[in-house]
């Protein structure tokens, strides 16, 4: 990754020192982020050290890598140099650029943030892929977030109507381990029953998007046991209230207990999953950048409730731990009912803004982005502002518009497709006025 992600995009170019050190310190969470550097640490030439324990690649006959998620190509091609392998699979989005392409190596370029025909295609040939292998082989699998799109193997369903609950979940307000719930439950590999077909060993290296790293609920935990169940699956989707729009197969499949149709998720883990970098990691980073530039800072973490209620809980922080800069990460929700344009980064920073509009006696400037570049309905990775710029928010919030309110006046922040995902970073500082 390259030590320069953040660009952005004002009106007027910024003039103010707090301004210039909020990039600096966004920028910090990215490299923090950065798939290759969060490998290293695990890899010697054809050897994996975790902990105080090797496993020595050269005792199998084969090893293989499978790479599946928004980082899939980065970290295949850094397990590529160290690791002497048979052969290899990487799944990822279609708006990506490979950063590499191997012989050895077959790509898929898969639909993301729904899947299509090409994730069944990546699916089947990922199924066939693991069992066919012997038992003295050994997996190197490299997950990061967007596989529960990027690979699609339907239950008892077809795609279109996988597509269709995918939708009405994500625009319901369901947090990530509830959307989960559901795509694991309506798979025929998600939730560990991709690792249920192999003949050998493995290990599973995961970026994690989610927060907590539950690794059950990144990409639909591949690699990872399910203490979920059916019934469960189903009781999100009345909770949410999406159950009677949603096509009978599904509820046909979710209303099963578990027989050899429909399988149940595997409960125990087969392989040993480690998480290599999270949201906390960037968090981190960030405090210490921003310690380094005489700031006192705060942290916040594991921010995954509504937006709304994150916003009051960011505020209530802010004011009263007086510190100079607040680092705040995770993934609220957000209940989309209207149609404009925007994410959960831009909206975030947008109420933010809002809520700091009637300090007189403080200025600030309020950022976030999404990690992995891409923030809901737009090419922009979040967005960066100061709260003397605030005016006329409540009609851009009402119709989830808030893409084009900083599109009106500046500082929609730029990175493209980062090849790598650990939910939203963003921070406040106060400027005395």
């Amino acid at each position: 990754m390259n030590k320069e992600v953040i660009k952005y995009d004002p009106i007027t170019p910024p003039s103010n020192t707090e301004f210039l050190d909020s990039i600096k310190i966004l920028n910090e969470g990215m490299l923090a982020a950065d798939p290759e550097s969060s490998l290293k640490p695990f890899f010697l030439k054809n050897k994996i050290k975790i902990k105080k324990s090797v496993v020595d690649l050269e005792m199998f006959d084969n090893v293989y890598i499978v790479a599946i998620g928004k980082a899939a190509d980065v970290m295949a091609k850094f397990v590529s140099k160290r690791v002497s392998f048979k052969q290899g699979v990487v799944v990822m989005p279609s708006s990506y650029t490979p950063v590499f392409s191997h012989k050895k190596i077959q790509f898929f370029h898969s639909g993301h943030p729904l899947p299509n025909t090409q994730s069944v295609r990546a699916a089947s040939y990922l199924e066939k892929f693991v069992s066919n292998t012997q038992k003295n082989d050994f997996i190197v699998f490299l997950i990061s977030g967007g596989g529960s799109a990027l690979v699609s193997q339907p239950m008892g369903i077809s795609l279109k109507e996988k597509i269709l609950v995918n939708k009405e979940l994500i625009h319901s307000g369901a947090n990530i381990n509830e959307i989960s719930c559901v795509r694991k439950h309506i798979s025929k590999i998600k939730g560990g029953k991709i690792v249920q077909k192999m003949n050998c060993a493995g290990i599973s290296l995961v970026i994690s998007d989610v927060i907590g790293d539950d690794l059950s609920s990144v990409s639909s935990g591949l690699t990872f046991a399910d203490k979920t169940t059916f019934s469960q699956a189903l009781k999100i989707l009345k909770k949410y209230k999406i159950h009677n729009r949603i096509p009978k197969n599904i509820i046909r499949v979710l209303q099963n207990t578990g027989d050899s149709k429909f399988p149940e998720t595997p409960k125990k883990p087969m392989i040993r999953n480690i998480v290599i970098a999270n949201n906390y990691k960037c968090l981190l980073a960030m405090k210490n950048k921003a310690k380094k530039m005489n700031y006192t800072t705060g942290v916040v973490h594991s921010l995954n409730s509504d937006i709304q209620v994150t916003t009051k809980k960011i505020i209530k922080i802010l004011e009263s731990s007086k510190k100079q800069c607040l680092i705040f990460g995770g993934e609220p929700t957000v209940n989309v009912k209207g149609k404009g344009r925007g994410g959960r980064s831009q909206e975030l920073v947008l109420r933010i803004l809002q809520e700091l509009n009637n300090d007189t006696h403080n200025r600030f400037i309020v950022s976030s982005i999404g990690t992995d570049g891409i923030d809901g309905n737009t090419k922009f990775a979040g967005a960066i502002s100061s709260s003397t710029n605030i005016s006329v928010s409540k009609k851009y919030l009402k119709n989830n518009d808030s893409f084009n309110y900083f599109k009106k006046i500046g500082g929609l922040i730029h990175t493209g497709p980062t090849h790598t995902n650990v939910n939203d970073i963003g921070l406040i500082i106060r400027q005395n006025l």
